[in-house]
């Protein structure tokens, strides 16, 4: 009985947490450690998305100053 009550408490946990990050990300007013919370989390339970053309995601990987390795791409002149 004690797992499933421990494993009720970490769902409500994670929800409630899940709630919090996206009512402050809808806000405008997330910080960047927000935000790092929120990709963490995403990372830690293996969220993935494939990025497309049709996709805000898109654009997002164009603007960022890195490749896939971690690299900038300003070093490599690109």
């Amino acid at each position: 009985m004690a797992n499933s009550t421990n494993k009720a408490l970490l769902e409500e946990l994670a929800s409630l947490t899940i709630q919090e990050l996206i009512a402050t990300i809808k806000s405008g007013e997330a910080s960047p450690a927000v935000l790092n919370v929120a990709r963490q989390m995403l990372k830690d339970n293996q969220v993935t998305t494939a990025v497309n053309e049709e996709t805000p995601l898109k654009e997002l990987v164009h603007l960022l100053p890195f490749d896939e390795d971690g690299d900038t791409r300003k070093a490599q002149g690109l």
